[in-house]
């Protein structure tokens, strides 16, 4: 089962993290949905693979009424981001889909209408909701060549899709990096191997160091938070990326 944590609250203005499933079966990967929310709407980022849907309606409905939510955010097009659109599409049709231009033709897949999805241009996009202004942040080839983060700059939060992800044994299954040191080598082989372009990922570390972060949110793994935001994004600039092990 999916269960819920609140990283982040200021009056109407929260984060809440729907973290791993300790119980999830084997065969997929575990993932997190984050869910932000400002006055009276939400937005759920990566909501997940259609496998997991009832897991994370249940926790985020506990959190927030999810007829409230003004759309999905979608880092890029991996079926464990967003396969599960139709299922959240039945339940509000009206949601809209923030994706990058290059899947908003094959999003649709998953399900909705060309209405359903606002494609992002490669330079990003303001994403307003109900007052609050967060930052679509280009993250191109970091894996995918449309690939977008996500910045709520009151928050000091980023949302970093599949970078900052760790791939953990069990046992390692705390919210936060409470280890770097150990942490990190668990998330070593999946960035030198996902991660395609050393100059794409020059630019998204030094575009991101001059933004004030707080919490770095992977999709996959533990949050970095403090010290270890800028600890993780010098580790990734100086890691060669795009190799196959042999």
């Amino acid at each position: 089962m999916k269960t819920t944590k609140t990283i982040f609250q200021d009056g109407n203005h929260k984060w809440v993290a729907i973290v791993r499933d300790p119980q999830k079966p084997n065969h997929l990967i575990d993932t997190n949905e984050y869910l932000v929310t400002h006055g009276s709407r939400g937005l759920v980022l990566d909501p997940g693979g259609a496998e997991i849907f009832p897991a994370v309606f249940s926790a985020l409905s506990a959190e927030f009424d999810p007829s409230a939510l003004a759309g999905v955010f979608a880092s890029h097009q991996d079926p464990d981001c967003c396969s599960s659109l139709a299922l959240w599409l039945e339940f509000n049709p009206a949601m809209r889909c923030y994706v990058s231009w290059m899947w908003s033709g094959f999003l649709p897949h998953f399900g909705g209408s060309a209405e359903t999805f606002i494609p992002i241009p490669d330079q990003g996009l303001d994403i307003p909701l109900d007052g609050l202004m967060l930052q679509a942040i280009p993250a191109h080839y970091l894996h995918s060549s449309g690939n977008f983060h996500l910045y709520d700059k009151q928050a000091k939060i980023l949302f970093s899709g599949d970078v900052g992800a760790a791939l953990l044994p069990p046992g390692m299954d705390g919210l936060f990096v409470e280890d770097f040191d150990a942490h990190i080598g668990h998330a070593e082989g999946f960035h030198k191997r996902w991660m395609g372009s050393n100059e794409a990922k020059r630019d998204w570390c030094e575009r991101v160091s001059q933004l004030d972060i707080d919490l770095l949110c992977p999709q996959h793994g533990a949050i970095y938070r403090g010290a270890d935001v800028l600890r993780f994004i010098n580790w990734f600039d100086e890691l060669p990326v795009g190799i196959l092990s042999r």
